[in-house]
C-alpha cells in the first residue's frame, strides 16, 4: 500500500548527492537568480518575469521554425506540420501571458518605468529573428543590435537565407510550375502579394485531395499567422491600457507604432487568395 507521507517507500529517490536532480538538469538556480529589480516597486518583478518567460518561449519558437524550415527542404514535409502547430501553441501561451501583465495598472507601472531607461521589447533580437525567419524582413531593424556583433551577424545571415515562406513556395513549385517572377525575389525584403502564387495556391485549395500535403501546410501557416496576429493585437491593447499613447521606452511611437504593425501580413498570398475562392 502506498504511503503518501513517505514517497521513498514507492521507490522515489530522495537523496541526490551522487545523481542529477530536477534542479541540476534545468539549472533552476540560474533561472531563479536572474531577476534583479532596480526599484522597490512591487510590480517590477511581474514585468521582469513576463519578459524573461516570453524570451524563453521565443527561443523555443525559433527552434521549431528553424527545424520546420529544414524539414520542408526534405522529401517528407509532414514532420514540419507538428513543428508549425507547436509554434502556434507557443504564441497561444504568449497571448495568455498578456492577461497576467494586464493586471498591472498605469499607476503600478509608473512606480518603476524610469528604471527601464531605453530598454524595450522592441530590442528583442529573438523576436526580430522570428520575424526575419517568417519573412517580415527589414535590414534597418538590425541597427538596435549593432553593439552586439554576434547577434548582428546572426540577423544579417538570416537575411541571406530563404524564409519559411520562401521554402514553402519552393515546395509549391515542385507540384505546380511557377513563373520565375514568383520564385526570384530580394530576400532582405518582406513578402509582397504575388498573383501567380495566389493562383497556384487557389489550385491547391480547389483540389485538396490532389495536393493534400501542400493544403495542410498552407493551413498550418495560416494558423501560425493567426496566433501571431493575436499576439500583436494583445500587445497593442496591453500597452494602450498601461501607458496610453505615451512614447515607448525604446523611443518608438508606442501604441501608434504597434498599430501599424497590425497591418503586416507574413504570408499575404495565403490570406488574399481566399477572396477569390
Amino acid at each position: 500500500m502506498t504511503d503518501p507521507k513517505n514517497p521513498a517507500k514507492d521507490g522515489a529517490k530522495m537523496h541526490f548527492d551522487d545523481a542529477m536532480s530536477y534542479g541540476d538538469y534545468l539549472h533552476i538556480d540560474q533561472i531563479l537568480s536572474a531577476q534583479h529589480p532596480l526599484s522597490p516597486a512591487h510590480d517590477e518583478m511581474l514585468f521582469i518575469i513576463q519578459h524573461q518567460t516570453s524570451e524563453l518561449w521565443m527561443k523555443l519558437a525559433l527552434h521549431e521554425v528553424t527545424a520546420a524550415r529544414e524539414a520542408l527542404k526534405g522529401d517528407d514535409i509532414r514532420p514540419a506540420f507538428k513543428m508549425l502547430s507547436r509554434v502556434s501553441r507557443i504564441f497561444e501561451q504568449l497571448n495568455s501571458a498578456w492577461d497576467v501583465l494586464r493586471t498591472m495598472t498605469p499607476a503600478d507601472y509608473t512606480t518603476f518605468r524610469e528604471t527601464l531607461g531605453h530598454s524595450s521589447g522592441f530590442q528583442s533580437h529573438q523576436y526580430r529573428m522570428i520575424e526575419f525567419a517568417l519573412g517580415n524582413r527589414n535590414p534597418a531593424m538590425i541597427k538596435p543590435h549593432e553593439h552586439l556583433p554576434e547577434i548582428k551577424a546572426a540577423l544579417e545571415a538570416e537575411l541571406t537565407q530563404p524564409s519559411l515562406y520562401d521554402v514553402t513556395v519552393d515546395r509549391l513549385n515542385k507540384a505546380i510550375d511557377l513563373p520565375d517572377g514568383a520564385l526570384i525575389r530580394d530576400r532582405s525584403t518582406p513578402h509582397a502579394p504575388n498573383k501567380a502564387l495566389q493562383e497556384a495556391w487557389a489550385q491547391v485549395y480547389q483540389d485538396p485531395s490532389t495536393y493534400w500535403d501542400l493544403y495542410e501546410l498552407a493551413e498550418k501557416l495560416v494558423d501560425l499567422e493567426d496566433y501571431f496576429r493575436r499576439w500583436r493585437f494583445n500587445h497593442v491593447t496591453t500597452v494602450e491600457r498601461v501607458i496610453g499613447f505615451k512614447r515607448g521606452t525604446g523611443g518608438t511611437a508606442g501604441v501608434s507604432y504597434l498599430k501599424r504593425m497590425l497591418e503586416v501580413e507574413l504570408f499575404p498570398d495565403l490570406w488574399q487568395l481566399r477572396t477569390g475562392l
